[in-house]
Formats: structure tokens, C-alpha cells, sequence
């Protein structure tokens, strides 16, 4: 991962340039964490809170714990997002993880910035912070089957995205049962659930 300088007055109109479906992944990603409910949730990458509020909105029980590597996107974030039931983290990806355990873990657009042996490692230690019953949702870049399906602009330094067959193995290995929430060109939503 490189330090990319995000900037959150930026970012809504970058996601929707470059990444076409960025509204539908939002919309599929809140669906999929609708199907349990949650009191105690992760964001990994929380970026401006955009999409964290919409969560909490969703499970209004919901207390939510936020992690972003840039200063700047956690000072967006802090102003979106109800100040009593959010605490936000500067951390990268590849840090250890807050406490938890979490009923819900959630990552948008964030993970693909992982090599692959750090997005393998980041599922195992996502899955030993959830809740049995928990659920992790991942809403993200994938390599597609079929190359005419790129349609999001991928630099191969920033951006390292996996095939979804891979991710889907990493969730196994780490110990979650995996689903296919919504898959579309080169995005995809998966949800990884702790069994025991």
C-alpha cells in the first residue's frame, strides 16, 4: 500500500468518475449487512463516514468503530457521523485490528489496496474479531473472469485487486462461511459469517 492523498471534498466525485456502479455497491453492501442485526460494528476504511452513517442509520442499536490511515478523511468522517456512537482509529489496514468482538465488520473500496498476502492476513484477523454469528461484508474490486468486464481504473500499485475465487478461499482459510451478496463486471459484495 502507498499513501495516497485522498481528499474528502474530492472523494464522492472520484468514486462516481471512476467507479460507475459506486451507488448500487453502496446500496448492495447495506443490504447485505441488513441481514442480521448489529450492535457493535467495524468500519475498515471508513473514508468520509458516508457510507458508515447509512449503516448506523440502518441499525440504529449500532455503536461503530472506524479506521482510516488518513488524517483528513477521519476529520470528514468525525463530521458526518454521530459523535455517541462512533469512535474513529488512524490506522492502516495492515495494523492490528481494534478489540472487539464485532457483529458486524464492514469494508468498502479499501481492501483492494491490500496485496494478497495482506488481504489473506487481514480476513484472519478480521474473523477473530467477530462475534460467533458475525458478519463480515466486503464491498470491492475484483479481477474479473473476463477482462472486457474492467471497467474501474486499477494502477496496479495502489490499486492490487483479487480474483474473487481467491478472496473467497482467503475467507474460507480464515474460518467464515463465505455468500456471493452481489456481483457485477468488476465489483463485487461477499459476506463472510464466524461459525464457531
Amino acid at each position: 500500500m502507498t499513501d495516497f492523498a485522498w481528499d474528502p471534498e474530492t472523494y464522492e466525485r472520484l468514486m462516481a468518475e471512476e467507479v460507475p456502479d459506486y451507488p448500487v455497491l453502496q446500496e448492495e453492501l447495506l443490504a447485505a449487512t441488513l441481514r442480521a442485526p448489529a450492535r457493535t460494528a467495524l468500519d475498515l476504511g471508513i473514508g468520509s463516514g458516508l457510507t458508515a452513517a447509512r449503516v448506523l442509520a440502518a441499525h440504529p442499536e449500532a455503536t461503530l468503530v472506524g479506521v482510516d490511515a488518513n488524517v483528513d478523511m477521519l476529520a470528514a468522517a468525525r463530521r458526518t457521523l454521530d459523535a455517541e456512537r462512533t469512535t474513529l482509529h488512524q490506522a492502516d489496514l495492515r495494523d492490528a485490528l481494534p478489540d472487539g468482538p464485532f457483529d458486524l465488520v464492514l469494508s468498502m473500496l479499501a481492501v483492494h489496496h491490500l496485496d494478497t498476502a495482506g488481504k489473506a492476513d487481514l480476513f484472519r484477523r478480521v474473523a477473530g474479531v467477530l462475534t460467533v454469528g458475525g458478519r463480515f461484508v466486503l464491498a470491492d474490486l475484483v479481477v474479473p473472469e473476463d477482462p472486457a468486464d474492467v471497467v474501474t481504473p486499477v494502477d496496479g500499485v495502489e490499486d492490487v485487486p483479487s480474483p474473487l475465487t481467491d478472496q473467497l478461499s482467503w475467507l474460507t482459510a480464515a474460518g467464515l462461511r463465505t455468500e456471493i451478496a452481489w456481483r457485477h463486471r468488476d465489483l463485487a459484495v461477499v459476506t463472510g459469517t464466524r461459525t464457531g
